[in-house]
């Protein structure tokens, strides 16, 4: 179904948005087309601060209200233990939440950005979002990832090069059990290598090191920023691993 006869379908919307590519295009989208819509931003230990702030800045722009649901999701069973299935008893719990504030202001339909790039036999969480009724217009239109970041990069928006980014708790390996401490260790390691200059990488837990995982084309200036990294990340973390195989 193409996004505007989707939004012709559902004229009043309530848009899970984390700041990212898909959900920033898919508010915009809702806007342009004449809907009543809103944002719902959920703030939990999983989403660090940067995403928080892209989400209002962008919402902002637009102009339209930014809900900010905030929720202690690592009280959820099954969630901070980090089995096989954490993601789908985060995402069941998350979205529950978001129904629950979307409904209390009106709106009976929630959507999320879920692109046609997407593959959902990967994503437990998916399954918990069809089974809480949450709608994928993105998906249902066919768009995948590079259609939507040329199309925001044609309406304007900056989130069109954005690169993608996962919570941080796919930082932490499955079967390692999920604290409020590695977490902001995470942020915090991640953070210092963004204010390096790095770009698109991921710092992941590894037997109590920090693993870092760049695109191939920054491997080199890892090496040269080696002290600079050192002292970064060292306070939080037993050893500091560079991942020789690029990050794709």
């Amino acid at each position: 179904m193409p996004l505007e006869s989707f939004f012709a379908a559902h004229p009043r919307v309530a848009v899970a948005f984390s700041g990212g590519v898909d959900s920033a295009y898919l508010l915009y989208a809702a806007k342009t087309a004449g809907c009543d819509a809103a944002a719902y931003f959920l703030k939990t230990p999983f989403q660090p601060r940067f995403e928080l702030e892209d989400a209002q800045k962008l919402a902002g722009q637009l102009g339209l209200p930014l809900h900010i649901v905030e929720y202690d999701v690592l009280g959820v069973p099954g969630v901070a233990e980090n089995g096989p299935l954490r993601c789908y008893h985060c995402k069941r719990a998350l979205f529950t939440r978001l129904w629950e504030s979307a409904r209390a202001d009106g709106f009976e339909v929630l959507c999320d950005g879920t692109n046609a790039s997407d593959d959902g036999a990967d994503r437990p969480g998916m399954k918990a979002l069809a089974e809480l009724g949450v709608l994928s217009p993105l998906r249902e239109a066919g768009l995948s990832k590079p259609e939507i970041r040329r199309l925001s990069r044609e309406a304007g928006l900056f989130t069109h090069d954005k690169p993608a980014y996962a919570c941080l708790a796919t930082r932490v390996p499955t079967g390692t059990p999920i604290t409020p401490g590695l977490l902001e260790r995470t942020e915090r390691a991640e953070n210092a290598l963004f204010s390096l200059g790095f770009t698109d990488f991921r710092v992941r837990f590894f037997c109590g090191a920090a693993r870092i995982q760049l695109p191939e084309g920054q491997l080199s200036r890892a090496l040269l920023a080696r002290q600079s990294i050192l002292d970064a990340l060292s306070p939080d973390f037993d050893a500091v691993l560079l991942d020789l195989r690029p990050r794709g």
